[in-house]
Parts: structure tokens; sequence; C-alpha cells
């Protein structure tokens, strides 16, 4: 079965995903993006119970965009000290 395409670079040094490389990776991190900004704005509702949905929003798209990162990351998360594939 063939692998799918990835989405993210790996990172040349260090550990971890770099920038996106194909559209999905731009949409996912626009997506991502587009949420945070969501809960920046209900972060600044006077409601306790507002903000609480906002950080149970937060940690959930954190969580599902660093999963989908990782699994569509080229080479996979690894350390990496500068060298080419």
């Amino acid at each position: 079965m063939d692998e799918p395409q990835p989405w993210f670079a790996a990172k040349r040094f260090g550990y971890g995903a770099g920038w996106p490389i194909a559209w999905q990776g731009w949409a996912l991190m626009a997506g991502y993006l587009a949420i945070l900004a969501v809960v920046g704005w209900l972060d600044h509702q006077h409601d306790g119970r507002v903000r609480g949905m906002g950080f149970g929003l937060f940690v959930a798209a954190t969580a599902t965009f660093m999963t989908l990162v990782h699994k569509r990351t080229d080479g996979g998360w690894k350390w990496r000290w500068g060298k080419r594939k």
C-alpha cells in the first residue's frame, strides 16, 4: 500500500516538523490558527464557563493538530543534526 504524501517537511536541526510543503499542511495550519483566534475571543469573555470551554477547545485543537502534523511529517519526528536525508 502506498504511503500518504507528507504535508510537512522535517526539521533540519532539532526535533519535530518544519514548514508545510503541501496545500493540505497550509490548510491545516490556517484552520488551527483560526481556532486559536476563536479561543482568544472566548478567553476575553466574562463568563467563566465560556472561558473554560475555550480552554477545552484549545487543548483538543492542539492535540489534534500535533497528531496530524506528527503523522504527516516527511521522515517522521526524530532528532536531526543538520545532515540531509
